[in-house]
């Protein structure tokens, strides 16, 4: 008979759970700022092509640097490269604060730009924070233990994503944006905190005489030699890039459900509170067959219910729909990080990491910037719809060019 996995395994390793405690206040942090931004950006412009660009002006400096900062995490400490890249989150942060403190003054001085230059602080921060994280973890749990950590690091990244927005959305309405701020730094600040009482590993033994270009070419060479991890990332890149309906989500909020920013907040979290309740299903119930098919599955309904959404114009059924989407898209994330993390020997994990985070992080600021572009064009509900038209094509393009993904059994 086969032994039922311990679904608290790698919670139980005293390193992991500082690490999931940081990655739980960073995501918290993070999240509350791209709301406050959000949602200050929409108050100044009423705008959606602005909200649109608050996604570019992170992806940029974030494509820029990401496959370089992979190269750093395979040679250098990932526990100094996480602290020191959120010391410079935390400034970004910071800069908004004082910006907010006479948001009066300063728009009409400089306008909007300013609070841009300080998105685009967090995309160069994540862009060495995302690989570094990631490589980390496989440093803290053995290799049977990787699937149930990688789950459990998916649930603290949703947990805080429930928490994060709908934080974000009361603080705006009740205090306004440079008291948030305030509060986001000190909250960011605490993630540094549990990292500091996890140990510091050795990044690999990777041969440190291979220069930066070579060093960057051999991750890049894995990723595209492997068809199932090619196509699984490839996947999710174009669904987020087309169903990216969350960065329009203001403007539902404000003219379509007419909930304001407190609702917007919890419409923020509703897709983390559907990927919450999903991946506590998942640590008790792993995926274990047909791996592939489910995760092909799960992205078209993502991109179902992304046009359900945007035909709705009632709060408590977006919100259910929302949930549904975060639900869907989980599978996804925690079948991709099994993936990568088992695939990957340790002395690459940065720099495959590093792709990956140009596939899929990247794509989330894209997506947003495609959002709003898109809905300036055809009209916001229009533009949703299409995006998720798209998705399913994007599926049913993958299940073809890619039969080993649709194939793909078990994880292990």
């Amino acid at each position: 008979m086969e032994n039922k996995p311990d679904p608290f395994g790698a919670l139980r390793i005293r390193d992991f759970s500082f690490y999931v405690l940081a990655r739980f206040s960073l995501t918290i942090g993070v999240l509350i700022q791209s709301v406050i931004v959000e949602w200050q950006i929409y108050a100044i412009t009423k705008d959606a092509l602005q909200l649109g660009l608050i996604g570019l002006a992170e992806a940029l400096p974030f494509i820029c640097i990401a496959l370089f900062a992979g190269h750093i995490a395979d040679i250098v400490s990932r526990k100094k490269i996480i602290i020191l890249a959120t010391l410079f989150l935390i400034s970004g942060t910071l800069f908004l604060f004082y910006f907010s403190s006479d948001l009066n003054v300063h728009i009409l001085k400089w306008g909007v730009w300013p609070i841009y230059i300080a998105i685009a602080i967090t995309g160069l921060s994540r862009g060495f924070i995302g690989p570094s994280y990631f490589a980390f973890l496989t440093q803290l749990v053995p290799k049977d233990l990787i699937a149930n950590a990688a789950t459990w690091n998916s649930s603290t990244w949703q947990i805080g994503a429930v928490a994060g927005p709908a934080i974000a959305g009361v603080m705006y309405g009740f205090f306004g944006p440079a008291t948030s701020y305030a509060i986001d730094a000190l909250v960011i600040l605490a993630s540094l905190l549990f990292i500091l009482f996890i140990p510091a590993r050795e990044a690999g033994k990777k041969d440190r005489t291979e220069s930066v270009k070579n060093s960057i070419r051999a991750g890049i060479r894995f990723v595209f030699s492997n068809q199932i991890v090619l196509g699984a990332l490839s996947l999710d890149l174009f669904a987020v890039l087309f169903g990216g309906a969350v960065a329009l989500l203001p403007i539902f909020s404000d003219k379509i459900l007419h909930a304001g920013p407190q609702g917007l907040g919890f419409l923020r979290a509703a897709p983390a509170i559907g990927a919450v309740i999903v991946a506590l299903l998942l640590v008790y119930n792993p995926v274990r067959k047909k791996a592939g098919v489910l995760l092909l599955w799960c992205v078209a309904l993502f991109g179902v219910f992304t046009i359900a959404f945007s035909l709705s114009t009632n709060f408590y059924l977006s919100f259910l729909l929302l949930a549904i989407i975060g639900g869907v898209d989980n599978v996804s994330v925690v079948i991709r990080s099994t993936i990568l993390q088992l695939k990957t020997p340790n002395e690459m994990r940065g720099r495959v990491s590093s792709v990956n985070s140009v596939f899929i992080g990247s794509s989330n600021e894209i997506g947003a910037f495609e959002s709003g572009t898109a809905a300036k064009l055809m009209g916001l509900v229009p533009s949703v719809i299409f995006g998720g038209i798209m998705t399913i094509v994007v599926v049913l393009t993958t299940s073809q060019v890619a039969p080993e993904l649709r194939k793909m059994d078990k994880l292990g």
